[in-house]
């Protein structure tokens, strides 16, 4: 069985075969899919699908591209609604440097008040970072993030980050870029982490894994994610899903 730790099952791209799209993931050896809400519309989605599935659980939280957008009255509702058994963690919050829609001082803003929020509700942060490595691992240090700890999504730095990350109770995670053939750095990534530490997502319906990176994604493909892994670190598949799948269920509690 493999975890899919991070999708969006929320988005639009799966208005027409949801339900394929999930009979897919099953047939896949997919037993459980975590759906990230990230801004009002998909968290309603959210909560409407860990409802409704018995597999699917839930993260909700605010994107820091759209951190201009975030008020207290929507960090309270999210906090609100944490309280629902399927809600695994908070997020995906932190630091978008690439877009310049939210001011990067917004965008720490929003970030420090869900690393609280975390806290209160006692729940993991999952953490997106671009283009932001160095404020992002700063304001973790210094709001103490390891008290909750959590996952840095879609990892995309350097061994020495992961190294410190690790060292605040985080796990690393990894998707399709491990499988691009010139994308060496997740590939030492793969190898660099802990196996205890050590987590596999799709974002699907983004960054979709060889043989199919320019399709949509989805969650059945974390299996070609954790296969590249398992070649990458001279083991078998079978121990590589093992030690993700206990990984997640020990972070999140499922």
């Amino acid at each position: 069985m493999l975890i899919d730790t991070h999708v969006h099952l929320n988005a639009d791209q799966y208005d027409e075969d949801l339900e394929s799209v999930i009979d897919r993931a099953r047939e896949a050896g997919i037993g459980k899919m975590v759906v990230v809400g990230f801004d009002r519309k998909t968290i309603e989605r959210t909560m409407m699908l860990i409802d409704r599935y018995d597999d699917i659980y839930g993260v909700i939280g605010w994107h820091p591209v759209d951190a201009v957008d975030c008020t207290d009255e929507d960090l309270s509702w999210i906090e609100s609604l944490a309280d629902h058994k399927k809600i695994v963690g908070i997020g995906e919050t932190g630091l978008d440097y690439h877009w310049d829609k939210s001011p990067k001082e917004i965008q720490k803003e929003v970030f420090r008040k869900q690393i609280a929020l975390a806290k209160r509700v006692n729940l993991p942060i999952i953490i997106h970072n671009r283009e932001s490595t160095e404020d992002c691992v700063q304001i973790l240090k210094e709001e103490n993030a390891a008290e909750t700890g959590g996952i840095m999504h879609a990892f995309s730095a350097d061994e020495a980050t992961a190294d410190e990350v690790l060292d605040m109770n985080f796990y690393i995670s990894l998707g399709g870029p491990v499988t691009f053939k010139n994308a060496q750095l997740p590939k030492d990534i793969a190898v660099h982490v802990p196996l205890d530490r050590l987590l596999v997502e799709t974002d699907a319906p983004y960054l979709t894994p060889h043989p199919y990176r320019g399709k949509r994604n989805e969650p059945a493909y974390v299996k070609l994610v954790a296969e590249q892994i398992a070649e990458l670190r001279g083991i078998s598949f079978e121990e590589l899903a093992g030690a993700t799948t206990q990984n997640a269920e020990r972070l999140f509690g499922i």
